[in-house]
């Protein structure tokens, strides 16, 4: 939530701050503002909306070689310009972006109240540039922010300028920043899309660091003053897989990009009809010691959670509980040492999941996290980590790091079964063939796109849906009611389609469209009952079937065919239609799909 980028160098800082932030739009926001170091001042522009529209004067500074911008989702105080940072100190010499969320504010801003500071805004932010003006009077700057820093409690990811120095002080806890190295230029940003045309040159800082940017560059630990080098990162990916090329949306894009961000995630991976994971920290001696896996995640990431589960259980054969991250930590969760954690998050920044993996490893588990961001938070706290190959993900809508985590979750299914010899190597090989083929599958649905559209006109102006599937298929049909709450608005819930009857059957009608994932797996037979249920009170029915299934047209108004394939891999598959049919919903009812209102990419604030 919310984006931060910093820049000094030789460019127009301005112009630069602005893109950067237009590049972060898919964390989410309200409003938005830079602030600029230009003839030995402070120049501050704060704007509600869309970063750049109706912003004639925006770019009227060229010559300006330091900046700091921000993009605000709303946590304290309304959405106004005044409530929209940079927020400056009493003084008017420094000027802070902050993202996160200060829980100490009203007893600093009480204390600095009582000294003087009159506040204009609602925000917990100001009272960070106060405190540091305050320290400013017995200290230099550097030492001032320091002094501050360690006086906040609660996140934060900052950037802070001040018009007598050259300095831009940046400062991270429990929020991702992240430094870009270039040639004699410098960037700072809550996330690489901001700068990646001008450096794949990263560095990551960690909790409790901040990064002093002059000529050179430190970086220091402001709780203690030490100073500390971190490894550079060289990023893997470029400039165009962060645009989005023909397609009119991002989340268009990476469902297209499906087949070839499976293929990628499961390529190297299988060898000799055996899956290998390079520079995995958990021997077979643990592996083969554990009596439970725990998988804890949130969102998108839960549903492919619990799509593991079965996967797991059914390959490894090993009893696996999936948690929300966010509750996982408030219930005394029983996990030891003898419990594998199964971490998953597509940005690695996710709060809630980094702090369960903290819970977790603190009563003795072993954390093994499923990401997509290599460098990213989960990752350095989890104790080994096997990589998404999904490539960068802009829509806020996960799609393509979704079937891409299955594919993980899949692997390590038939890894844990080799390694523990539940089924023969036919069985198992048999299993990898089939997951081989599921990128060209994927492709084969994508080209049905055009039936897709045709179900989705059809619908989109209906208000509620309900969502129905047995087994792996239950988790897909919570999925695809999360994708179209997200980007169209609309209601919509998933259920197991047996507990239709313990209560949302009384909801069917005519106007309740109810979408049910009926392909031919080992559930088959028994929904087709629910359908015959729907069907007899009037309901309309989209249908996810398995092709060449003539059957489900005599139960279902409208049919969306996949492939045949293997059950535990039918989510892949199912997940294509599902995805689209939110996705053409949203468009017809001409919503903001790359940015969904009240929603951010990253959540990295409880």
């Amino acid at each position: 939530m919310c984006g931060i980028i910093g820049y000094k160098g030789f460019r127009d800082a301005n112009e630069l701050a602005i893109r950067g932030l237009k590049k972060l739009e898919y964390r989410g926001y309200d409003s938005w503002g830079v602030a600029l170091k230009h003839d030995n001042e402070l120049k501050l522009i704060k704007k509600v909306g869309k970063i750049g529209e109706e912003c004639e004067d925006c770019f009227v500074i060229k010559d300006a070689r330091i900046a700091i911008g921000h993009t605000r989702w709303a946590t304290h105080g309304q959405v106004t310009e005044t409530n929209a940072h940079p927020h400056t100190s009493s003084n008017k010499n420094i000027a802070v972006v902050h993202n996160g969320i200060i829980e100490n504010y009203e007893e600093l801003k009480n204390e600095l109240t009582e000294k003087g500071y009159y506040f204009k805004s609602q925000t917990d932010t100001e009272v960070i540039p106060h405190l540091i003006e305050e320290y400013s009077k017995d200290n230099e700057f550097e030492k001032a922010v320091q002094l501050a820093l360690k006086r906040l409690e609660g996140t934060f990811a900052l950037l802070i300028l001040n018009k007598e120095s050259d300095k831009i002080i940046a400062a991270r806890k429990a929020s991702p920043l992240i430094l870009g190295l270039g040639k004699n230029e410098y960037f700072i940003a809550s996330d690489i899309p901001a700068f990646i045309e001008y450096t794949k040159k990263v560095i990551f800082l960690e909790d409790d660091e901040m990064v002093v940017i002059n000529k050179d560059y430190k970086i220091l630990n402001f709780e203690i003053g030490k100073e500390i080098k971190r490894q550079l990162v060289k990023i893997d990916w470029n400039v165009e897989q962060a645009q989005k090329g023909e397609f009119e949306h991002f989340m268009l894009k990476e469902i297209f990009e499906q087949p070839i961000s499976i293929k990628n995630t499961i390529s190297s991976r299988i060898k000799d009809n055996k899956v290998v994971f390079e520079d995995f920290q958990l021997t077979d001696y643990y592996l083969g010691s554990i009596n439970k896996i725990t998988i804890i995640a949130c969102g998108t990431s839960w549903h492919a959670a619990l799509v593991g589960k079965y996967i797991i259980e059914t390959l490894g054969k090993i009893p696996v509980e999936v948690d929300y991250a966010s509750e996982f930590r408030y219930r005394n969760p029983i996990v030891d040492d003898k419990t594998l954690v199964i971490a998953i998050s597509q940005s690695g920044e996710t709060a809630d999941t980094i702090a369960a993996i903290k819970t977790a490893k603190a009563k003795g588990a072993k954390v093994l996290s499923i990401c997509n961001v290599i460098g990213s938070t989960v990752p350095r706290e989890s104790d080994t980590t096997i990589y998404t190959r999904a490539g960068i993900e802009i829509g806020v809508a996960s799609t393509k790091a979704f079937t891409a985590q299955l594919a993980i979750l899949y692997l390590f299914g038939i890894y844990l079964a080799q390694l523990t010899g539940t089924w023969s190597t036919k069985h198992l090989t048999e299993r990898l063939d089939f997951l081989k083929k599921i990128p060209e599958q994927v492709e084969s649905v994508l080209k049905k796109d055009k039936d897709i559209i045709d179900c989705a006109e059809e619908y989109h102006k209906k208000t509620n849906a309900l969502y129905l599937g047995r087994g792996t298929n239950y988790p897909l049909a919570l999925e695809g009611a999360l994708k179209l709450k997200e980007v169209s608005y609309l209601h919509a819930e998933g259920y197991p389609a047996a507990e239709m009857k313990h209560g949302p059957i009384a909801l069917i009608d005519p106007n309740m469209p109810v979408v049910v994932i009926c392909v031919k797996d080992d559930s088959y037979t028994k929904i087709k009952v629910n359908m015959e249920e729907i069907k007899s009170r009037g309901g309309k029915i989209i249908a996810i079937a398995t092709e060449g299934d003539q059957e489900i047209k005599n139960l279902a108004d409208h049919v969306l065919y996949v492939p045949k394939t293997s059950g535990l891999l039918y989510p892949f598959l199912s997940a294509i239609p599902l995805q689209l049919l939110a996705y053409h919903i949203a468009k017809f009812r001409e919503c903001d799909i790359d940015r969904p209102r009240n929603l951010a990419k990253a959540v990295c604030v409880e």
